[in-house]
């Protein structure tokens, strides 16, 4: 639990940057799985510490991955 505390914000914004410079390089789909797991990440640790504004921001993305995720597999 405290690695998730002390470095998930870190490790998911990470994967968020990495997803947002993928997207403008146009590197499809791996963009979408970086993104997705930094938004997760963040979505986590938003519930962790009850922060509604990091739940709202990010948990709403996720339905928006999942629509990408979707997409790529059918």
């Amino acid at each position: 639990m405290n690695f998730i505390k002390k470095y998930l914000k870190w490790l998911s914004t990470f994967l968020v940057l990495t997803g947002i410079l993928l997207t403008n390089l146009n590197i499809y789909p791996v963009n979408i799985m970086f993104h997705g797991a930094g938004v997760v990440g963040w979505t986590i640790a938003g519930f962790l510490s009850k922060d509604k504004a990091i739940l709202t921001n990010f948990g709403l993305q996720i339905p928006l991955f999942l629509i990408g995720f979707y997409q790529l597999l059918f």
